[in-house]
């Protein structure tokens, strides 16, 4: 068991998908993977039901799953998504926002909030966690690392207005 120890990196690289007549197959770059034993990885993507991965001379792993688990797989990608939206809005731990609403292809958020009490506390990592499961699933399903966004709108629950928004992966460049 060898332990993968590549640096950190803020990087994104794109997430290659080539959808085949009876095959998916998802290369995953290797800084999706660092510090993370690629043995267990592979373990793991074959018991969740991928048909093969290959470790890449770049580090990155190509998964082939059939077309079934592949939609099977970004099912439970945007369920848990909703869910974790769910969370936010319903669980108390982001006392300012209010309700939270999305397009269909989950690449748009508006979150409602009480603006005054949003500008005092840390309820914005909310949208963060949501924008970083977004792109993900946007990759996952087959964007291109230049042709994805994930946008964050930020509404005041009192006014209706727009007070900011956020573009992703855009805003993770920013310094």
């Amino acid at each position: 068991m060898s332990k993968i120890t590549n640096p950190p990196t803020t990087e994104v690289k794109s997430i290659e998908v080539d959808k085949g007549l009876l095959n998916v197959k998802v290369t995953m770059p290797s800084n999706m993977f660092n510090g993370a034993n690629l043995d267990e990885v592979i373990a793991k993507a074959k018991a969740d039901g991928v048909s093969e991965v290959v470790k890449n001379d770049d580090g990155s792993l190509t998964y082939t799953m059939s077309k079934a688990k592949h939609s099977e797989m970004m099912k439970q990608m945007e369920t848990t998504l909703l869910k974790n939206i769910d969370d936010i809005k319903t669980s108390g731990n982001f006392k300012s926002i209010k309700d939270i609403t999305s397009n269909k292809s989950l690449s748009e958020f508006t979150i409602t909030v009480d603006q005054n009490a949003f500008k005092n506390s840390m309820d914005g990592m909310a949208g963060l966690g949501i924008a970083m499961t977004s792109m993900f699933y946007q990759l996952f399903n087959g964007a291109s690392a230049d042709n994805y966004k994930v946008t964050i709108s930020l509404k005041d629950a009192e006014t209706g207005a727009i007070f900011n928004t956020i573009v992703y992966p855009d805003a993770l460049k920013k310094k």
